[in-house]
């Protein structure tokens, strides 16, 4: 008898679905999984047999009976545990030992030796595969009903009007229960105003910074504009502290960001079981490989660049990290994705963030500071000033020195209330933007490409002959024209202005052209 049991895998971040073909037959005992199926698939085959075994059902070694199970499409690779309750429930259907009706279901889960279900990954990205396929169930573990229950709160009615009943089990025999009829389960459902309502925990807070009072200028208009931001100053100044503190200045995410994030995070087995309302900050080292930060690697992995989109990532000691890191971050700089080749497929992954890097102004850290003497010599200077090349600089467009704090200031009370006042000006500005760029598919200034530059960014006539100057004497290149534009329209939307004043060009060129110091 042959039995089809529909499932689901992860490719990169996209759900692939996995039709399950089972069919037992008359001769030598054999078990056997086609299909291109990996290691730990073909590992399950014991874990499946004890797991049957567990519930007194007959496993597929017990019989003198030919066992074959076909993974389709059978030229794509399938790697992961998802399949165990698939081909169990397929294995049970083809022998008679059950009878249900498998159509319009999508069934994933690991099991365990005594057939318990272990939670899975990528279990919201399976949810919304169901719905966008036209599946009227998914049936998965238990611990992952939560999350893969939020694919019936999203606001696109127009596109999948239809809700997919997400049944969570927690074992092998109650999803036979089920799916027998002999059990009544009702889907998951979600309190969707309490978990968009949930406070946002920072770890540091914007106002606890003591007087850095530039520094924090230029991070509003980074938050506010989604700008890359390039920290200089010795050591101790407060550069670490200031990066982590500017999620605490960032919007809330959009209920579709989030839903966006969290079908990132749950494909790569971060996911806490609940909707990600914050939005992510990714600190990685500076030994980091290539790999690491922007993915690849086989299996293939999401990198830093990925985990920080719609969010922040941090470079600390920006200089030192490899520089063939360095140079790959060109391409998702500038476009906000990132696209890994491999011999049979290409793999398009997010990666619209904000880059905050940090640097000392030298080796030792204390170029120019009025109170410590530099002990690096001018060739030191100039090979560590080299790690970071033309092409990397012109991709950022706020530069920022961060000097060391008089006693004054660091004594200084805080200002409760200065983080609210900030992110409601820098809500402000992105609300504009929004308004803005509805029909462009972006949503911040930084996204601009030169066709919006030249539609939003009218340049006042006072300003042209300062713009002139400096890119003529090529203190300016094209990039950085562009770039002094873009933040000088986020300067513009913090103030409430329609259109860009000289004192908006003025202030951004300050930012821009620190990098010719």
């Amino acid at each position: 008898m042959l039995s089809k049991i529909y499932s689901a895998t992860i490719l990169g971040l996209s759900p692939q679905l996995i039709e399950i073909e089972t069919a037992v037959n008359k001769g030598l005992r054999s078990f056997n999984i086609v299909g291109l199926a990996d290691k730990s698939i073909e590992e399950s085959k014991e874990r499946i047999g004890m797991a049957i075994k567990s519930i007194n059902l007959s496993p597929p070694h017990r019989q003198s009976q030919k066992v074959v199970v076909n993974l389709v499409p059978a030229d794509l690779k399938k790697e992961g545990t998802f399949f165990d309750l698939a081909i169990a429930l397929g294995y049970l259907l083809s022998s008679g030992q059950t009878k249900f009706n498998p159509e319009g279901k999508i069934i994933i889960g690991e099991l365990t030796l005594d057939g318990t279900l272990k939670p899975i990954k990528g279990a919201l990205s399976f949810a919304f595969l169901a719905k966008e396929l036209g599946f009227k169930e998914i049936i998965l573990p238990k611990e992952n009903a939560a999350e893969a229950a939020l694919v019936n709160s999203e606001n696109r009615e127009d596109l999948l009007p239809q809700e997919v009943k997400v049944i969570g089990v927690s074992n092998l025999k109650e999803a036979i229960a089920y799916l027998e009829g002999r059990r009544e389960m009702e889907s998951f459902k979600l309190n969707l105003e309490n978990l968009l309502n949930e406070k946002q925990n920072f770890e540091i807070d914007f106002s606890w910074i003591k007087g850095q009072n530039y520094a924090k200028r230029a991070l509003e208009i980074s938050a506010a504009g989604g700008h890359n931001l390039l920290m200089q100053g010795p050591p101790g100044t407060g550069k670490t502290l200031l990066a982590k503190s500017m999620i605490s200045i960032l919007p809330k995410l959009s209920f579709e960001e989030s839903l966006e994030l969290t079908k990132i995070y749950s494909g790569v087995g971060l996911f806490q079981n609940k909707l990600l309302i914050t939005r992510p900050f990714r600190n990685p080292h500076h030994s980091s490989s290539e790999t690491a930060i922007l993915g690849g690697g086989n299996p293939l992995k999401i990198g830093e660049i990925t985990l920080a989109h719609r969010g922040v990532l941090f470079l600390d000691e920006f200089p030192e990290f490899h520089r063939d890191v360095l140079e790959s971050l060109r391409q998702p700089m500038e476009e906000g994705k990132i696209t890994i080749s491999r011999s049979k497929y290409s793999f398009t992954f997010p990666s619209q963030f904000s880059l905050i890097a940090s640097a000392n102004p030298c080796p030792c850290g204390f170029l120019n500071d009025p109170e410590r003497e530099c002990v690096c010599t001018n060739s030191q200077i100039g090979s560590y000033r080299r790690k970071l090349s033309g092409p990397i600089i012109d991709r950022i467009d706020i530069f920022i020195d961060v000097p060391s704090l008089k006693y004054k200031e660091l004594i200084s009370p805080d200002n409760e209330n200065q983080t609210d006042e900030i992110r409601k000006r820098v809500e402000k500005a992105r609300k504009i933007q929004r308004e803005r760029f509805k029909n462009e598919g972006i949503l911040t200034n930084s996204e601009m490409k030169v066709p919006q530059i030249k539609k939003y960014c009218s340049i006042p006539p006072a300003a042209k002959g300062i713009l002139e100057k400096y890119v003529n004497s090529s203190k300016l290149s094209a990039r950085g024209y562009h770039r002094v534009l873009k933040v000088a329209t986020t300067i513009a939307d913090l103030e409430g202005k329609q259109n860009i004043s000289l004192e908006n060009i003025s202030e951004a060129l300050i930012y821009r052209l620190r990098e010719k110091d």
